[in-house]
């Protein structure tokens, strides 16, 4: 997966969490008469040495074939007469037919995969968004940005005071309806920088990350975007008709915690509605005290402001976790359904496909393909270098990579048992290549030694849509517990975080092609759980436009009571770091965020800034830490570990203990209705949780009335000494007539905190 950027500084080691990916991949639409072939690829003849060429001898030589589907479906997309369609049914294997019918493909595809839709759901019940206000604190904004087009747009809110800051390259006409305030931050960093130099000093982004977190939250309608052909269509943030103020603490000479206090100070007194923060504090500290974002969120979670905040990019170990206080909402990052890829097409027409993101022209032509092995020299690299060269994994690829470059090779194939073919390190090569497994890279192989005059072709720029499991949690993600916090369950949820698509400034490169050429691109695809934040942060702008009174506790609540568990297989998310098994709620959270249904979720989990404090107060927090926290002087009469959040943590493997004892955790919640006005009746249904003995009283709860709060006791009985180290469930509470789902991941866990 991509590389995470850090940038540690050296007083408060803030980390930027800035990551390069997205899951974006689609089919282009097709004339009527295409169909959509499903084989049953069991059924294939030993005679037929892959499934494409076994497809292939079906078809009619009228017959023009699309594409060959290895992962999503087996089979093959085709354009037919209805009569070779009604031929084609009685080959052996077929299993049915479906038209494809045009689709309008996305860019910011995420929208489509959250099931956003404007004929119904959130969007139109939410009006989009309009007149919520989406605070960014990041790089900067790239104005000029057809994403922050105000077309369509309300007049500015009248209880905003924020402003267009005046700066280099940028004043007050550059802001509009859409964007509609930007400040900048940098004192904190050129006081500890004093011959510092800042040559755009201004809300101006230079960097990229900042358009495009912004863009994802909130973006308008910009038609026919995309990544050099990459994810082509309509780009839109989730919360197309909010408005966006951009708050610039994050620089390419770095981010101190002073500026980014500052930022977020500004935000709460210009009457920001939802904040949005893709960075957070090293875990170096375990106290909340010491976290700059603990402390200024604090502020905003009084004010009634909802703070989304990145997870990290420290994945996949457990206590990699930032941002975890809680009163935020914790976001982590997953794939999406979509992929984008090349094609190798052999001299014998058949097919390899390969993740790619190469940017440069591609060719139907057929080349001469030579296998070379592991390439170690550029000197006989250089013999052949009008071929494509195909080598294997003997050396490191990185060696080979630089061999085939030096040489000037027209492309090139890697072939390697590790995952480079799914890196995006790799797939986003300077030159045309293909990464490829062992399976087909022995199909390449094969075919180069059986034919007397073998060619290839290298095309890219295929995106590829309906890709299956989806999501999945990527490996990069940051996994709980939160250090400072263990026994709030973090992160909340998921959200689409990988290789997203969404503006950026187009005087930052998005990519290289050989020899040393730099592109610019008005969009880039990138990845990291700072693209998978905006994307909540838009969710929670439709939640706040229907429910304005609506706490920030209640909101999160809607969102992780609310999130899907299962991928678009019905299947448990995985976990790509994992082998594909199942995510924990210690990786995921709840899930990945569901908009259409987090605007009514029938029940929530409220809590207030006193709830927060007695929970600190039963953490031992001292009044001083606490008056740090909260800024006011409060007292620890009342003391409670239970706060009222939508999910449940509980730890086991007291090492002091006796491991044939038993340990019993007692949880307690209160609900509040805000679905139906009338009676209704929630039943408690409890997923399993291997080892451990789980009981909820009552099981059900009656509510009178609309607001009318209910309380109930989760128990958590087993051994004191857990043999797994992490055990999952969920408590459900669903009403009489099913239309109210509410969720609630539980966790226990034996895992323990090691000292630094």
């Amino acid at each position: 997966m991509a590389t995470l950027t850090n940038l540690k500084l050296v007083s408060t080691l803030l980390v930027f969490t800035i990551f390069h990916f997205e899951s974006t991949l689609q089919t282009s639409s097709s004339a009527a008469e295409t169909y959509i072939i499903h084989m049953d690829i069991s059924a294939m003849p030993k005679a037929f040495s892959g499934h494409h060429s076994w497809y292939m001898s079906m078809l009619s030589s009228s017959s023009k074939h699309i594409y060959t589907y290895t992962s999503s479906i087996h089979g093959f997309s085709v354009i037919l007469t209805s009569s070779e369609l009604e031929s084609l049914k009685n080959s052996p294997g077929y299993v049915s037919s479906t038209r494809d019918h045009p689709l309008k493909v996305h860019t910011t595809h995420t929208h489509q995969f959250l099931g956003l839709s404007s004929s119904s759901g959130a969007w139109p019940a939410s009006n989009y968004g309009e007149g919520v206000i989406i605070g960014v604190v990041d790089t900067g904004i790239w104005p000029e940005s057809e994403s922050f087009n105000d077309q369509g747009m309300t007049k500015v809110p009248s209880r905003w005071k924020g402003k267009c800051m005046y700066g280099f390259r940028f004043n007050s006409s550059s802001c509009n309806n859409k964007l509609i305030g930007a400040r900048f931050y940098n004192k904190g960093l050129i006081a500890s920088n004093p011959k510092l130099k800042i040559w755009m000093n201004s809300p101006r982004d230079v960097s990229g990350h900042g358009t495009h977190t912004s863009s994802i939250a909130a973006g308008n309608y910009v038609e026919a975007a995309s990544y050099f052909g990459y994810a082509n269509g309509t780009a839109r943030g989730m919360a197309p008709r909010a408005h966006v103020a951009m708050y610039k603490a994050i620089w390419t000479y770095g981010v101190y915690s002073s500026d980014v206090l500052a930022a977020i100070d500004q935000a709460l007194q210009d009457g920001v509605d939802i904040l949005s923060l893709s960075l957070g504090m090293s875990v170096e500290d375990i106290f909340l005290e010491n976290d700059p974002i603990a402390i200024a969120t604090f502020a905003a979670m009084e004010k009634g402001i909802l703070v989304v905040a990145s997870a990290g990019n420290d994945g996949p170990l457990y206590w990699t976790l930032i941002n975890g206080a809680p009163w935020l909402l914790t976001v982590g990052s997953a794939t999406t359904d979509r992929g984008f890829e090349g094609i190798l097409t052999l001299g014998n027409q058949v097919q390899i496909r390969f993740a790619s993101l190469y940017p440069g022209n591609s060719s139907t032509r057929q080349n001469p393909i030579v296998y070379m092995d592991g390439c170690g020299s550029v000197t006989e690299l250089k013999k052949v270098k009008f071929n494509i060269i195909v080598c294997k994994d003997v050396l490191s690829v990185s060696s080979q990579i630089e061999n085939t470059v030096s040489a000037e090779v027209v492309g090139a194939v890697f072939i390697s048992n590790s995952s480079i073919s799914e890196s995006e390190f790799y797939i986003r090569s300077s030159f045309p290549a293909a990464f490829t497994g062992l399976r087909d890279g022995q199909t390449i192989i094969d075919y180069i030694h059986n034919s007397s005059n073998p060619t290839a072709s290298l095309q890219f720029q295929k995106t590829v849509i309906g890709t299956k499991p989806a999501p999945k949690l990527d490996s990069y993600s940051s996994r709980g517990p939160f250090p400072s916090c263990p026994s709030i369950l973090k992160p909340d949820l998921l959200a689409p975080g990988s290789l997203v698509l969404a503006s950026w400034s187009p005087i930052s490169p998005v990519a290289k092609v050989r020899p040393s050429r730099l592109l610019f691109s008005d969009f880039n695809l990138i990845s990291g759980t700072s693209m998978a934040t905006p994307h909540v942060a838009g969710v929670a702008a439709l939640v706040k436009a229907v429910h304005a009174d609506w706490s920030p506790a209640a909101i999160r609540s809607a969102l992780v009571t609310t999130a899907d568990s299962l991928d678009n297989t019905l299947g448990p998310i995985k976990d790509i770091a994992n082998c594909d098994l199942p995510a924990s709620p210690l990786e995921m959270g709840a899930g990945l965020i569901n908009p259409n249904k987090a605007l009514n979720p029938g029940l929530v989990y409220d809590a207030t800034a006193d709830d927060y404090i007695k929970f600190l107060c039963a953490m031992n927090y001292t009044t001083t830490q606490i008056r740090i926290i909260t800024k006011s002087s409060r007292n620890c009469i009342n003391r409670s570990m239970d706060l009222n959040y939508p999910s449940f943590i509980a730890f086991f493997n007291n090492v002091d203990s006796n491991p044939n004892e038993k340990a019993v955790q007692v949880f307690w919640r209160t609900v509040t209705n805000v679905g139906d006005q009338g009676g209704t009746i929630y039943t408690a249904k409890l997923q399993g949780m291997e080892g451990l003995k789980v009981s909820v009283e009552p099981k059900r709860l009656k509510f009178k009335e609309k607001y009318e709060k209910q309380s109930y006791k989760l128990t958590l009985e087993g051994p004191k000494w857990l043999e797994k180290v992490v055990i999952f469930g969920s408590l459900t509470w669903v009403n009489d007539d099913g239309k109210y789902v509410v969720r609630s991941p539980i966790v226990a866990t034996s895992l323990v905190l090691e000292s630094p």
